[in-house]
Formats: structure tokens, sequence, C-alpha cells
């Protein structure tokens, strides 16, 4: 059993269980025990990163940029 995690039984668990949340998303890590025996451990996702901001890293695309080259599907066998 992980030293670092904090241990809830199962009835503790389903008791408790926002508050454990709460302390996943803070960051920690839960183990639950059913007769003493650790059975699961809750652990918080990757957060999302920032969402981009308008006009930052900003691409610009010519009026053409989805014409073809004169050729360019017969080099291919279209």
């Amino acid at each position: 059993m992980d030293h670092l995690a904090a241990t809830f039984s199962v009835h503790e668990a389903k008791t408790h269980l926002s508050r454990l949340l709460a302390r996943v998303e803070a960051g920690e890590d839960i183990v639950i025990t059913r007769g003493g025996k650790a059975v699961a451990r809750l652990s918080g996702l990757e957060k999302k990163s920032a969402a981009r901001k308008p006009g930052k890293d900003a691409v610009e695309l010519s009026d053409d940029f989805d014409v073809l080259p004169k050729g360019f599907l017969r080099a291919f066998g279209a």
C-alpha cells in the first residue's frame, strides 16, 4: 500500500465521496480499502491546457491557399 496516499475504507469513501474528490482535485491520491486491503486508488486527471486566446499564434492564409498547382493530381494518377 502507498504510504504517501491517504487511505479510506469503502464505507468511509461512500460516506465522504465529495470531500475525497475535493482532495483529489487538490492533487492528493486516495487509496480505498476493503477488509484492510487496498482495492482502488482515486487520482486526478491531467488538467487541460489553457484555452487559446484569439489573435495569439494567428496564421494568415492567402486567398488561393486551396488551389492545387497544375498537374498535381496527374502526378498521383488522378
